[in-house]
């Protein structure tokens, strides 16, 4: 997301950060809502408690988004059938906005105002891919810097907002609201997606705090003076709660090399550290946690008007009740230097095509790559194979890599397993992987 200039003098609020052993880790901007819908799931089973929930929760839903098909598309019906009942999968997008308005707290401040307000920029977007058979599930992270076509998209107030042939991915928001990004991704992947949801800053600090706090690995430590609050995490096992959480993941400068890329792959450690934490970690059979969690998630969302039923939330958690983590897939759109411009990247198309071939056919997928720039797997025999590619804006602390040849990557081939075998520059991981954090030192 939008970085901040540096400040002399720190944002601190309650204690945030906390050393030592805490339940596994917990998540983020994407696998925030996913998970939160596991929330309401498990509440809904809890008899009485689930009554009173599932109505303050609905009545906590902000009016939705109606999302509207591109033109030639089957349109997106607003009766959205019971996925976890009838075979059917779910295509859902998350996208964090970088807006400050009416947040309130440590974003009241002139920096943070002028730095973003109003709709804002979809400086985290990512795409919620759950199989038919519900086995598999795969979230893709889109670079905020990608440079792509952005299609017509229609006006909230009515009518079309013209599209653009070559435009900043993270500028879909700002241009035309969420229907907008939801048309870019489905243009960029060729997928349907009734089901989005737009989430802001307090969103995930509130929700690090709804599941007491998410447990991290780092190798190195992380330091980043332009997120608010400043990041300073020695090296180790570290506790999040809260605003610093969202430093963390807002964190660029502070992970990897300092790029857009890099920060995506941290998220993924982050992510993958909530998956275990909900399977696992006891938060499905802690009710408090869960409608904390469910309540979190609402409060700080504006979802599609598909997603505003509480049962539907439900009903998305339940398609992953039995999915394991090892078919939990974290993966970074396949991007590399725009050699227009070194400070952004574009689409690497062999591998994009892979990859969305994949999500059309609704087909699981097996990494060849490595876990990204920001992110180390401590398990690992190997070194895995580089990610190709530059991107993020200029950092002070490592400048940006210089484009390299655009080498064709191989095409998805199928497995002895059915997964697709996705080519070696397409980065990410499971949420089975235990990962860490690079620090940018």
């Amino acid at each position: 997301m939008t970085d901040l200039p540096r400040r002399h003098q720190r944002a601190r609020g309650p204690e945030a950060v906390r050393h030592g052993r805490l339940p596994r880790r917990r998540g983020a901007v994407a696998a925030l809502k996913l998970l939160s819908a596991v929330v309401v799931v498990v509440v809904v089973s809890i008899g009485s408690v689930a009554a009173y929930a599932v109505w303050d929760v609905a009545r906590s839903i902000k009016t939705g988004v109606h999302l509207q098909a591109l033109p030639g598309q089957t349109p997106i019906p607003q009766d959205v059938p019971n996925v976890a009942a009838i075979p059917g999968g779910v295509n859902l997008l998350i996208a964090g906005t970088d807006s400050r308005s009416d947040l309130g707290g440590i974003y009241n401040s002139a920096d943070e105002q002028d730095a973003s307000s109003g709709a804002g920029n979809n400086d985290v977007t990512m795409l919620l891919h759950i199989a038919q058979d519900h086995k598999s599930m795969m979230v893709v992270s889109f670079p905020r810097d990608l440079m792509v076509p952005i299609p017509d998209c229609p006006s909230p107030d009515g009518g079309t907002i013209d599209g653009s042939s070559y435009a900043q991915f993270n500028t879909a928001l700002s241009r035309g609201g969420l229907n907008c990004v939801v048309a870019t991704v489905s243009k960029m992947t060729g997928l349907s997606i009734p089901f989005a949801a737009e989430i802001n800053f307090n969103g995930v600090s509130a929700m690090s705090n709804a599941v007491g706090g998410v447990n991290v690995c780092l190798a190195s430590p992380v330091v980043d003076d332009y997120t608010n609050p400043p990041l300073d995490l020695p090296a180790g096992e570290q506790t999040i709660v809260g605003d610093v959480a969202l430093s963390f993941l807002r964190s660029r400068h502070g992970v990897g090399d300092g790029s857009d890329l890099g920060r995506i792959s941290n998220q993924q450690v982050f992510l993958s550290a909530l998956a275990r934490k909900v399977v696992s970690g006891g938060v499905l059979s802690n009710p408090v946690q869960l409608y904390g969690l469910a309540k979190a998630a609402v409060d700080n969302i504006t979802p599609s008007d598909t997603l505003t039923n509480p049962t539907t939330l439900v009903q998305i958690a339940l398609a992953l009740k039995d999915t394991g983590l090892e078919n939990m897939v974290f993966v970074q759109y396949p991007a590399v230097s725009d050699p227009d411009n070194p400070n952004r990247v574009v689409p690497q198309e062999s591998a994009a095509d892979a990859l969305n071939e994949a999500l059309v056919n609704d087909q699981p997928v097996k990494l060849t790559g490595s876990t990204g720039r920001a992110a180390e797997d401590p398990t690992a025999t190997a070194s895995p194979a580089p990610d190709a590619g530059a991107g993020g804006e200029p950092s002070p602390v490592t400048p940006t890599a210089p484009a390299t040849p655009a080498t064709p990557a191989p095409s998805a081939t199928d497995t002895a397993g059915g997964a697709v075998e996705l080519p070696s520059t397409i980065t990410g991981q499971t949420a089975a992987q235990q990962t860490c954090t690079k620090g940018n030192d």
